[in-house]
């Protein structure tokens, strides 16, 4: 035979001029009755019904043959007798081939060509209904009954399904031209009462492996065509398309018990009387409430309820603000009271920090599952109005929780992400996570995407907000399976969540539901949908709701009465005025009683540093040797490096034995020695583990063995934390936003996330506004996440050259007009701050800085300008004796030459920081001015060292003051250091200024303008006479 299984597994049809080669192919666990016994090749033309999509089914009937030549039509066995007997494709139906066989063989095929018409039109009609099998498979959810409404804009024909046992080809012959090419496939209505046999690639047939067409065409329609529309076919993996087949297609297979029915109907009051009871009592209030689709909560805790079976312990959760208060009282389960509370206009803020609104804001709980009696935690993450700007940050807080308990598998930690179908299609962001998924330093292994597809997005329909048929295209990208389905259609929800579930838990990959349901407000309780869709919202007013119609189905059947149902609601109402009763007597809001992310033990029971001090983050001499050996070396035997390695390794073990280090062994010493203390550190980013410069080579690779690598910082104790470095893919939103989430897991752990240059972080500006700069403030919840951000003038252009400082210290929350009153000035004002943006000139402050972001007794973002020349700069380099114990990190580090020696002699005083210090401390020393000029470098820009440049100003009480910076003048860090050193010295004295001209792009793209533009602010900064007139 043919090898029809390479063909199949192609799908690809072959033309005339090609061939295909005979190969055995046996299925290892049947025995055959007969054996191939002849090879042939011929053009395939031959026989049109060997094509891509016959060859599976034609396959499956060759086999049958084999092992029992009487469990196939009498045609088949007539066609593989003479295939077998050496007859070629295009003849073996036709005439028997002139072979020297047997005589009994050769009477048995001249006898059997005046069968080969029937067997010719019975091959095409088999073919035919596997092809029709195929098409529903592929395209039939383009004519499932999908919208409550009637009125899908999706282009597709949505005519309403009519199933009957009396199937009317007539009817379904217009229907099939949408799924299928060219219509019928030749079948016509003489051909709905004959048997045929089935594939294997379906089980619509159950325990029966033929059926006539008639039946085949109803139980299509019934599995593809009805409220749920199943998108899979894109997969290419067969075991996982057959899984999807089977929970679909099995004869019912979607049954539920009368106990089962009665759970939905009750989760469906909750939800929707919570809706009710919220708009009764604050009418005019916005709640972002979820009528039209309901269903979301008993969809929700299905989803709970089958992965909790499973063997899931925590879910972390992330979702827009519709629906949020509902999901929050009737998912997460919190207390109504705190919930109704929220909508008091007196109630008072007790927590530091602005707060956030009700529908923004985030739940951390652990309870029981009713249903699996199984302890269960559940998250839900606080998030922006950004809509998706949440997803990344809820997967890294999954792999988080997951790699801190062990979970390999994701077998106990899993996240539900729920998204609007609007920002689904939109937002860029929901791509970039979707590529996280499989990648593995970031997958999941698994994620239940929930779209509630409100058919509009504020006033935008469909038609003007996606260029896809589907808002969940996509998901297809990774082979997702796709689950449409009406959303008023209770039990087929609860059915394609318990799939869904069941997919995550079998194949650890991501799965799509899309409750297609409707919007029964306006984009909020306050706003008028009729101005822009009028004849939709015509439709929803007439719309009854589904809890209504639920009710109703089920008093038909008999599965509950009347009084019973309304029993069920009184005792919600009743539970909810209640809740709004104890809620009068909360008089102040607690934002910390919403955290998402609470930190056991890390903090006092009120939510206090344990401390306000900070030890010295020093280290001792024989750990700082150790490190710098194990990153000089190859921890591993027979390992092979590159030449050039061998010479980087080289020189950093002379730099230990000299007892200095450049800023690469800096880094590596601070991780290194925060490893011995358990502290897990994860650093990521684009091209991290050998560094954008080639400096850091944090993993080695094996040059004569391929994927073969060695990570030396995994080698330093034995039993050290572990060391996660992993090079990211091409993204930025996505991926800082999923460190930012895997640092809000556990303090004690140093996240960091280097860009590949400063200036790259701007696409990542919505995770910086959103979420690290406010997060504190808005959610009470601390974050220690480190962005590395390479930045520095060294005329490489515009793009590569600044990180955009001035961003980040316009959104400093330190008062440029006050000088703080502190008494421990040094810790106390990095608790108050919103974050620490440092620009550090030395590799040992930089050591000290990180690990000063661990043994501080609480957890703020660290923003670090890092060096790029400043990598392999000569001077750029640090003794041991920088890094001893009883060392700490340097806010500013102070001229230290002859100007230090008589500052009453000293004229002008240059602050200055980053690398623009080597270039000064070069000039000076070419102009001979080391008396006259002094220059103080800032490390930390934010928050401000009042108290010790008010120390620095004060020393030199005859020089003048000048900021020099190499950034232009509206950028890099004058505006924000001007103000605050003028409070400093009581506005004593002008603050002069060095450096570039205003401009709009960061820098030039000529080197020679570069160079020109570099001189000119050094003859500022030396000329003692360039204030004179300005003065």
């Amino acid at each position: 035979m043919l090898n029809l299984r390479t063909c199949a597994a192609k799908l690809r049809p072959l033309t005339a001029s090609q061939t295909v080669k005979t190969i055995s192919q046996h299925r290892p666990a049947a025995r055959r009755t007969f054996q191939q016994i002849r090879c042939y090749s011929a053009p395939v033309a031959a026989e049109p019904f060997l094509s891509g999509t016959s060859s599976n089914y034609v396959e499956e009937m060759y086999y049958a043959w084999l092992e029992n030549p009487k469990s196939v039509h009498k045609s088949w066995d007539i066609f593989f007798r003479n295939a077998n007997a050496g007859a070629a494709p295009g003849t073996a139906y036709q005439s028997p081939p002139p072979l020297s066989t047997s005589l009994s063989m050769l009477s048995q095929a001249q006898f059997l060509v005046q069968a080969q018409p029937n067997v010719d039109k019975l091959v095409e009609d088999h073919l035919a209904v596997q092809s029709l099998i195929r098409a529903y498979q592929v395209r039939g959810h383009h004519i499932a009954k999908l919208d409550p409404l009637g009125i899908s804009c999706v282009n597709f024909d949505d005519a309403p399904v009519t199933v009957s046992p009396n199937v009317d080809l007539a009817v379904f012959k217009e229907r099939l031209r949408v799924l299928t090419v060219g219509g019928f496939y030749g079948l016509d209505e003489s051909d709905l009462d004959k048997v045929f046999h089935l594939p294997t690639t379906t089980f619509i047939g159950g325990n029966e492996s033929a059926l006539p067409l008639r039946e085949i065409i109803r139980r299509l329609e019934m599995a593809y065509c009805q409220h749920i529309g199943v998108e899979f076919m894109f997969i290419n993996d067969l075991e996982q398309c057959q899984w999807i087949r089977q929970k679909f297609e099995t004869p019912g297979i979607m049954q539920f018990t009368n106990e089962e029915k009665r759970t939905l109907l009750a989760r469906l009051v909750r939800s929707t009387r919570f809706e009710e009871f919220l708009h009764r009592k604050w009418s005019s209030e916005k709640r972002f409430g979820l009528e039209g689709c309901e269903v979301l909560i008993p969809a929700l805790k299905t989803i709970i309820d089958k992965s909790s079976e499973k063997g899931v312990d925590y879910v972390i959760m992330g979702m827009p603000h519709r629906g949020r208060l509902n999901v929050l009282a009737n998912v997460i389960r919190k207390e109504l009271e705190q919930i109704f509370c929220q909508f008091d206009s007196k109630l008072e803020a007790a927590d530091e920090g602005s707060g956030d609104v009700k529908y923004h804001l985030g739940m951390y709980h652990r309870r029981i599952n009713r249903v699996t009696d199984r302890n269960i935690t559940l998250s839900l993450v606080a998030n922006p109005s950004h809509l998706e700007a949440a997803d990344p940050v809820v997967q890294g807080k999954t792999k988080a929780e997951q790699f801190y308990c062990g979970d390999t598998e994701g077998k106990k930690v899993m996240s539900i992400l729920l998204h609007g179908d609007a920002a689904f299609a939109g937002q860029g962001i929901v791509y970039e996570t979707f590529h996280l998924s499989d990648l593995p330093s970031y997958t999941t292994h698994g994620t239940v995407h929930v779209v509630v597809n409100n058919q509009i997005g504020f006033t935008t329909d469909p038609r003007m907000a996606r260029s896809s048929p589907y808002p969940t295209d996509v998901a297809r990208v990774v082979n997702a399976p796709i689950f449409h389905v009406n959303a008023d259609d209770p039990e087929a929800v609860v059915y394609v969540c318990n799939v869904a579930a069941e997919w995550r838990s079998t194949f650890h990959k991501d799965v799509v539901v899309d409750l297609v349901c409707y919007r029964r407000n306006g984009h909020n309780e306050m706003d008028e949908p009729m101005f822009t869709q009028p004849l939709m919202y015509k439709q929803i007013r007439k719309q009854k709701p589904v809890l209504q119609k639920y009710a109703e189905l089920l008093i038909s059947q008999g599965v509950v009465n009347q009084p019973e149902y309304e029993e069920e609601i009184a005792k919600y109402d009743k539970i909810c005025e209640e809740a709004h009763a104890r809620s009068k007597d909360e008089k102040i809001l607690h934002i910390k009683h919403w955290l998402d992310s609470p930190w056991p033990g890390f903090f006092t029971l009120d939510g206090q540093p344990r401390s306000m001090t900070c030890p010295s983050t020093g280290l001792n001499e024989e750990d700082l040797t150790h490190i710098g050996q194990v990153a000089s070396s190859v921890p591993v035997e027979d390992f092979t490096i590159h030449g050039g390695l061998s010479r980087i390794l080289k020189t950093r073990g002379e730099m230990v034995k000299n007892r200095t280090v450049d800023w690469a062994l800096a880094e590596y010493m601070a991780f290194g020695s925060l490893l011995k203390e358990g502290i897990h550190i994860r650093l990521s980013g684009q091209d991290v583990e050998r560094g954008t410069f080639s400096h850091r080579h944090h993993v080695l690779h094996d040059q004569n063995v391929d994927k073969r690598t060695c990570i030396p910082m995994n080698h330093l104790w034995p039993n050290q934390a572990p060391y996660t470095v992993c090079n990211s893919s091409l993204s930025e939103y996505g991926v800082l936003g999923f460190e930012l989430g895997f640092a809000m897991a556990s303090p004690n752990a140093l996240v960091l996330w280097e860009a590949q240059f400063g200036d790259f972080h701007n696409t990542a500006q919505c995770i910086i506004d959103q979420f690290i700069c406010p997060g504190q403030a808005k959610w009470v919840r601390q974050n220690g996440i480190v962005l590395l951000l390479p930045h520095g003038m060294e005329g490489m252009g515009p793009e590569h050259s600044s990180a955009r400082p001035e961003r980040f210290l316009q959104m400093c929350n330190d008062d440029p007009d006050v000088f703080p009153k502190l008494d421990d000035f040094d810790v106390r004002q990095l608790y108050d701050c919103n974050w620490i943006v440092v620009n550090c000139s030395t590799p040992a402050n930089f050591f000290h800085v990180l690990r000063r972001q661990i043994l501080l007794p609480f957890r703020k973002p660290l923003i670090i300008f890092t060096p790029k020349s400043l990598l392999r700069h000569p001077e750029a380099r640090s003794g041991f004796d920088d890094m001893l114990p009883g060392t700490h990190f340097l806010r500013i580090i102070p001229d230290s030459g002859p100007a230090a020696q008589s500052p009453e002699q000293v004229k002008r005083v240059l602050f200055c920081t980053g690398k623009v210090y080597y270039d000064l401390t070069r000039e000076r020393k070419a102009r001979q001015m080391e008396a006259d000029v002094a220059i103080t470098r800032v490390e930390q820009l934010s928050p401000f060292p009042f108290d010790l440049l008010q120390r620095e100003a004060q020393k030199y009480p005859a020089a003048e003051l000048v900021w020099c910076q190499e950034e232009h003048k509206n950028q890099g860090y004058y505006d924000y250091v001007k103000p605050r050193l003028r409070t400093t010295i009581n506005r004593a004295k002008p603050v002069w200024y060095a450096g570039r001209e205003p401009a709009a792009a960061p820098a030039t793209g000529n080197k020679k303008t570069h160079l020109t533009e570099l001189q000119r602010l050094l003859d500022t900064a030396f000329n003692l006479d360039a204030f004179k007139d300005l003065a």
